[in-house]
């Protein structure tokens, strides 16, 4: 019998252990467009923690009692749906569990045999090749309209989207400045091709990026990709060039908290021209998809791009996996190996 994580109740502030239940799911005999899976590989992202709210968002809120869902990997082991067989691999939506019947409604899609038989593994799905690698792709290329010669500032640049978008933008000749906490993720974000990189634990933002924009002999930033708000944003409204670009994709210093962001340097906003805009994957994917695929792939071919993987082992980890997301426990992309 399967089993899934449910959540049990909303969390006030960061969540705990509390939060969530594992149990059973009901067996049940597939129905037309069905498949029964084994899930191999689950995707724990910051996104899940507004999923946890009882909120208006672009993504449904997780219910009480129920099973909760997120990106994974399975194997087909029984179809009733047209154009999957046992023995497939999948990317679907039917995670936080370790396997059980899913339908349409969790977005089944077939891993692409050739990039399997390429070498990817199938996890590479959930990272480059999938939801945090299409975000730094499309946030990075499409919403921020990045160009060579840019200067691009990017926070959580040790993270899985972070660090994405480091490496695809040294591929394109930009100068490239990361944040990150602690100097074993600064050394891997400066191993991954990074410019300068800035401790955000060892001293307030604005100072240290003010000093790395000085060393590079550049007047300001062209671009951020916001992956943390508060004080990293604020940082970048002070150093902006005229128009810059900022591609807001997420803010998880504050996802625990209540309180209102602070902003001394927003004012910039109007001299400087700066355009910000916040953006949803799923809102551009499916019109780039074949040219993301086509262009992620030749960059992870040619060793242009890379990840490392924080893995936690068992459903049972999920979440624990989870919350490490909040305290910095992963380096590049957080999975839970089923």
């Amino acid at each position: 019998m399967a089993k899934a994580w449910h959540l049990t109740s909303r969390p006030q502030g960061l969540p705990t252990t509390e939060n969530f239940a594992l149990r059973d799911l009901p067996d049940a005999s597939l129905e037309k467009d069905q498949l029964r899976v084994r899930n191999l590989w689950l995707s724990v992202d910051p996104y899940m923690r507004g999923r946890m709210n009882e909120a208006k968002s672009y993504a449904a809120s997780f219910q009480i009692d129920q099973p909760m869902t997120g990106g994974a990997i399975g194997e087909v082991l029984e179809s009733s749906m047209e154009g999957f067989a046992p023995g497939d691999l999948i990317l679907h939506m039917g995670g936080w569990r370790d396997g059980g019947v899913i339908g349409l409604d969790m977005m089944p899609n077939k891993l692409p045999a050739d990039m399997l038989a390429s070498g990817l593994t199938p996890q590479t799905f959930l990272h480059n090749m999938g939801l945090t690698g299409g975000t730094a792709w499309i946030g990075l290329l499409r919403v921020a309209a990045a160009k060579p010669g840019d200067t691009i500032f990017v926070s959580s640049a040790a993270g899985a989207v972070g660090s994405a978008v480091v490496q695809i933008a040294k591929a394109r000749e930009m100068t490239v400045i990361g944040s990150a906490g602690g100097a074993e993720k600064c050394a891997w974000a400066l191993d991954l091709g990074a410019d300068a990189v800035i401790d955000y634990k060892a001293g307030p933002v604005l100072p240290q990026l003010a000093a790395a924009l000085e060393r590079l002999c550049k007047p300001g930033i062209d671009v951020y990709f916001d992956n943390v708000g508060g004080e990293h944003l604020d940082a970048a409204f002070a150093t902006a060039n005229d128009f810059a670009r900022f591609a807001i994709c997420g803010m998880i210093d504050v996802y625990n908290e209540a309180k209102p962001q602070e902003m001394k340097y927003i004012i910039r906003t109007i001299p400087a021209r700066i355009r910000m805009e916040g953006f949803i994957y799923t809102d551009q994917f499916i019109d780039c998809m074949e040219e993301f695929y086509a262009d992620m792939g030749g960059l992870i071919a040619s060793g242009a791009v890379t990840m490392r993987e924080t893995v936690h082992d068992g459903l049972a980890s999920a979440p624990d996996a989870f919350l490490g997301l909040f305290s910095g426990g992963n380096m590049g992309k957080m999975l839970v190996r089923v």
